[in-house]
């Protein structure tokens, strides 16, 4: 049990670290990985699209030449005799079409009057034929999608005058399949540089973060009243929010030296006046002269008022400290702060006797400032004025 009078302690934690709220704001880490897969996702349907088209140029452009190979070799091999265009097809000419194991061959000879020397009858013409060098078209052979190459080759002999059509195609499942590896090997290829940059990313990630643990760091390492600088070289980016960080410390320095010098300077500047104000009470309280009683309570309201002038200019000083430092400013007019000033003022201090004077231009006198803090800081030297100074007090 505790005294009467006596005020109770009670035991205070040591302040710990403050726990992050979790938001909804995503980390760097989190943004740094969005922002590398949508650059794979994007990149990888270009590179898809571009290795599509590649690989059916490719693809095209290869077993095109095996056609036009094909073609070549049965043209070359069309003999006349007795007037009539013979083929004897060369073995060579389907082992350049073999290179396509899975594709159907189709050709077919055809000679003046578009009659078929040999092939297959079926196999597709070109709608328009066009002589000299090898035209290619796409058409359908047996329900399947087919190539085509169309070679002629002209005659101009006694026993025979005219043109041989050489005709040589295959089914596309070859030229597919081309395409598909060539696709296929450009993911492959996809796949690890993006693994690549993904590592990449994440180093360069947490090399970037580095200076932030390390800020952090410095941070958890401190005296919980240690408001100085953090001194570290950081890079330029981070340099600007520790630029930004040790501002705001240096703000909260200021704010808690103005409390502390409030703090401290209230106690030393009040103390002798509560003092002379108990020592004038008590006198009162055992004086029976009622004479002497009105003097005493006259120095007591003396002592009040100064007592109440120099709070009022304790608070008014921490005040525009304060605000100083927490305030953005704005655009004031210097005469509506002398009247703000003179309408706050005490009424005792603006007696007939003070003989204040205002001397304000009609045009208005704008400055980058705080209002309340001028108003007070104005209200301050009016009032040493008024109390040191002599009559008349001019404020303009």
């Amino acid at each position: 049990m505790s005294q009467k009078g006596s005020p109770a302690t009670a035991s205070v934690p040591a302040p710990g670290p403050v726990p992050v709220a979790p938001g909804g704001a995503l980390s760097l880490t989190a943004r740094v990985a969005l922002a590398v897969a949508a650059v794979l996702v994007v990149g990888g349907i270009l590179v898809v699209l571009a290795a599509l088209a590649y690989g059916r140029q490719a693809a095209q452009e290869t077993f095109d030449r095996l056609l036009v190979g094909a073609a070549n070799e049965i043209a070359t091999s069309i003999v006349v005799r007795d007037g009539q265009p013979l083929v004897d097809l060369p073995i060579s000419a389907f082992e350049l079409l073999a290179l396509a194991p899975d594709d159907r061959i189709a050709y077919r000879i055809v000679g003046p009057g578009g009659a078929t020397l040999t092939g297959y009858g079926e196999t597709p013409l070109p709608a328009r034929r066009r002589g000299g060098s090898a035209s290619f078209y796409d058409a359908s052979f047996r329900g399947e999608p087919a190539r085509f190459v169309v070679l002629t080759r002209r005659f101009a002999e006694r026993s025979f005058s005219g043109s041989v059509d050489v005709v040589v195609g295959h089914t596309l499942r070859a030229r597919q399949a081309l395409a598909f590896e060539i696709v296929r090997s450009a993911l492959f290829v996809l796949a690890v540089a993006g693994l690549a940059m993904a590592l990449l990313a994440a180093f360069a990630v947490r090399s970037a973060l580095r200076p932030l643990r390390s800020i952090g760091a410095r941070l958890a390492d401190r005296d919980p009243y240690d408001l100085t600088p953090i001194d570290l070289s950081v890079p330029r980016e981070t340099a600007i929010m520790l630029s930004a960080l040790n501002g705001f410390m240096a703000r909260l320095d200021r704010q808690v030296t103005a409390t502390r010098n409030l703090i401290g300077d209230s106690a030393h500047q009040l103390r002798t006046p509560v003092a002379a104000l108990r020592a004038q009470a008590e006198l009162a309280a055992g004086e029976s002269d009622a004479q002497k009683l009105a003097q005493i309570v006259a120095r007591i309201h003396r002592r009040a008022v100064g007592m109440s002038r120099l709070l009022d200019q304790m608070l008014s000083r921490a005040l525009i400290i304060h605000r100083a430092d927490s305030l953005p400013r704005k655009p004031v007019d210097l005469r509506q702060v002398a009247l703000d000033a003179v309408d706050e003022s005490d009424p005792e201090m603006l007696r007939p006797a003070a003989d204040l004077r205002l001397d304000l231009p009609e045009e208005e006198v704008w400055v980058q400032g705080d209002a309340l803090s001028l108003v007070e800081a104005v209200k301050n030297l009016l009032n040493n004025a008024l109390v040191h100074g002599r009559a008349p007090v001019t404020l303009g």
